[in-house]
Formats: C-alpha cells, sequence, structure tokens
C-alpha cells in the first residue's frame, strides 16, 4: 500500500485508534483471567508462559518496561488435555488445531492470533528443539494465577529464539531479573544463546 493511502486510512480510522489498542489490551487480560479461573475452578494444572509470563515477570521491576502481546500462552499436561478442554469449553472456548498447534479459540469465530496457544509439557515443541517444555509444576502463584517460573521461562525463550523471543529475554535483562550469574543455570545448549544477548544486547 502507498505510504498517502497508509496516511489516508489512518485518517479514516483516527477516532477509534486508541479506542481499538486499548480494547485490545483488555481483551487479552479478559480471557487470560477467564481461562486461568477456568482451569482452577476445574483443578486442571496450568501455568502461564510466553508474552504473558514475561510481563508479569518484568513488572515485579519495572511496569513501565512491559510489552504487551495479543494471545495468551498456557502450559497444560497431555494427561490433561481432556479436562482442561471441558474447563475452558465452558466459558467459551473452542478447541482447534492450526498448523500443529493446539489452541483454545475465543469462541466460533475467534482469530488464532487472539486465542489461547497451549503447550504441552514435558514434550518438545518441535523436534529440532534441544530442551523439552518444562513441567506444569515449575511455577508459582502470583497475584491468584500460575506463571512458569523464571528459569523455565528463560529456557523456553531462548529455546524457540526467534527475535520476539530474543526481545524478551533482552526485557528481563533489562530491568535486572537476567544477568551473567544465570549462564551457569541453564541447559549447556543454551548457554551461547544468553551469552549472545547479554554481550550484544542491540545486536
Amino acid at each position: 500500500m502507498r505510504p498517502d493511502k497508509i496516511d489516508d486510512l489512518v485518517r479514516e480510522q483516527a477516532p477509534y485508534v486508541f479506542d481499538r489498542m486499548f480494547s485490545a489490551m483488555d481483551k487479552v487480560r479478559e480471557r487470560m483471567e477467564r481461562a486461568c479461573l477456568a482451569l482452577a475452578d476445574a483443578k486442571v494444572p496450568y501455568a502461564i508462559i510466553g508474552g504473558n509470563a514475561v510481563a508479569a515477570w518484568v513488572a515485579t521491576r519495572d511496569e513501565g518496561a512491559v510489552r504487551n502481546t495479543q494471545d495468551v500462552d498456557i502450559l497444560l499436561a497431555p494427561a490433561d488435555a481432556d479436562a482442561a478442554t471441558q474447563a475452558l469449553s465452558s466459558v467459551g472456548f473452542v478447541r482447534a488445531m492450526t498448523t500443529g498447534v493446539t489452541m483454545f479459540l475465543d469462541g466460533p469465530e475467534g482469530k488464532p492470533s487472539q486465542a489461547i496457544h497451549v503447550i504441552w509439557a514435558g514434550e518438545k515443541v518441535r523436534a529440532d528443539y534441544p530442551v523439552a517444555a518444562p513441567m506444569v509444576d515449575r511455577s508459582i502463584e502470583i497475584e491468584g494465577k500460575r506463571i512458569v517460573e523464571l528459569l523455565s521461562l528463560l529456557e523456553m525463550k531462548l529455546v524457540s529464539n526467534r527475535r520476539k523471543d530474543q526481545v524478551h529475554v533482552l526485557d528481563m535483562i533489562g530491568v535486572g531479573l537476567i544477568d551473567g550469574t544465570w549462564l551457569e543455570k541453564l541447559d549447556p545448549a543454551l548457554v551461547t544463546r544468553l551469552q549472545t544477548l547479554l554481550d550484544d544486547p542491540n545486536g
């Protein structure tokens, strides 16, 4: 799209841009709250992972450094798949599979980009990943929600190692959650990845 057309589009939508922005953020939080409450009520163990877990940990040091995310990632045990499906279905989520990822759409017309995305505990997300996802009990409670512990979160981000995962690690480094002392805690396959980010955060 030509720059002038983009400018025209922005002007047309201008009265609603910030409403949409804040509405999107509120919807992510509402989905997370609804999913966590449903799983807790059904006594299904879970842990929040991904961008929301990073945001929660970063907020313990500096709320101004929190980065928003558009979806909700949750760690579940494979043995609890049916119980989790029943619990989440009871509050409006619809189980689906997209590009090999189990997710729960927010209703029949829900978008995959705005779904609850599931990672299975103890399994590798991809066969070539050096480390499997952590077990669900590798989590702590923060304000009534189960959040994956910091070391496991760091490992998951380093394993995935996409640019957005690297940025999340840099966010945690930036607020002092992660530093060079964490290198000795990591699986050896991940040490170089963290060292690279510590050495050259702008690389």
